[in-house]
């Protein structure tokens, strides 16, 4: 009887080899868009202290919207009528009692981020198509779509200032709307970590935009401060909140004032009170912390095809912070019922949550 291994089962292990060793290729080589950059991640310390796991979410109530889901944002009128910003660039508009949606506006792109200025002008930060406003009837306007010669890629969230100035982010210059869709251009820059984030002001009088800030690791969202003179914006891939001055000498200075979220902060919105609402999309993924310090083991992580690729967690939750940020609130659904969260507008009798992904708004008693 010979000794010799099978020939068919010779072939099936020189195939299953080369395989191996073309996977090993691809997943070591192949080129990928990122160029990771190595920092230290803060120990994350899980949901505790003011974090403390709670289910102030659970049973949101839900808000139809008409056939337009992903309502990423949501802001209210001088008449308390509700609009939101969604997935398929429709602005919905609703009655003050958040019945009645309409299809009000379209913008030809992605609007991320509402703001009402005190005009009645509907201000539209447009993932796509940049610095955007609707007027009272719903005619869109592009307002700008670059600064200092700079493109935007992915305009974000804004706010309006006592003084009519625009503040917006520009959460990636490199990895853009239009180019790969907010989702995977979202995660392409916060895994990178490359600072691409910037804090851009538009000046109603002479039309133009300024950078206020870079450097930021995918600014997202923006709440300007009661007086006017500092913006507390979001930075999702630092997991903390920060307070960009506006005035003067210290102009463009950014002071952390919540750092170590327990989760990836997404818009913020300050209510009448001064309070900021801040949506927290999802929690912190240990293995994206772990990877930090390895940017090799990063560009890995992109080759590996994205339905194989680690999914945030669905979790809802959402803080309240005062302008030093100190934490006044903290709300959790770890069912995500509504999840994810990705903005919060309170009007002192509801909190109506936005999001990236949910077919309706939804409405907890605040």
């Amino acid at each position: 009887m010979s000794s010799r291994t099978p020939r068919p089962r010779r072939t099936i292990a020189r195939l299953a080899l080369a395989f191996a060793l073309a996977l090993a290729a691809y997943l070591a080589l192949w080129p990928v868009p990122i160029d990771p950059v190595a920092w230290d991640a803060p120990t994350d310390r899980g949901f505790v202290g003011d974090f403390a796991v709670d289910s102030a979410l659970a049973g949101a109530e839900r808000i139809p919207l008409g056939d337009h889901p992903g309502p990423e944002s949501v802001a209210r009128d001088a008449e308390g009528r509700l609009y939101a910003a969604t997935l398929d660039g429709s602005i919905v508009r609703l009655d003050a009692e958040g019945r009645n949606p309409s299809d009000w506006a379209r913008t030809g792109g992605r609007p991320l981020g509402l703001a009402f200025g005190t005009d009645g002008t509907l201000y539209v930060a447009d993932g796509i198509r940049g610095l955007l406003a609707v007027d009272t009837v719903g005619q869109v306007t592009v307002l700008a779509t670059e600064a200092e010669g700079k493109p935007f890629g992915f305009a974000d969230d804004l706010d309006v200032a006592p003084d009519g100035r625009v503040y917006f982010s520009d959460a990636s210059s490199k990895f853009t709307v239009a180019a790969r869709g907010d989702a995977d251009a979202s995660t392409l820059d916060i895994i990178e970590h490359g600072g691409h984030g910037r804090l851009l002001e538009w000046d109603p009088v002479t039309r133009e935009v300024r950078v206020v800030a870079t450097g930021l690791q995918f600014a997202n969202g923006v709440a300007v401060t009661s007086d006017g003179r500092a913006v507390l914006m979001t930075e999702t891939g630092a997991y903390r909140i920060v307070r960009v001055e506006l005035d003067g000498p210290a102009r463009g200075r950014v002071t952390p004032v919540v750092e170590n979220l327990p989760g990836f902060p997404d818009n913020i919105s300050r209510d009448a009170e001064g309070r900021f609402w801040v949506a927290l999309f999802a929690p912190r993924n240990g293995i994206l912390d772990w990877l930090a310090r390895f940017p090799a083991l990063r560009k890995v992580i992109v080759r590996i095809p994205s339905a194989l690729q680690p999914k945030p967690a669905r979790y809802a939750h959402l803080i309240a912070i005062d302008e030093t940020g100190r934490v006044l609130e903290d709300r959790q659904d770890p069912a995500g019922g509504y999840a994810p969260i990705t903005d919060v507008l309170a009007t002192g009798e509801w909190l109506y949550l936005g999001s990236l992904s949910e077919p309706t708004l939804g409405r907890v008693r605040q």
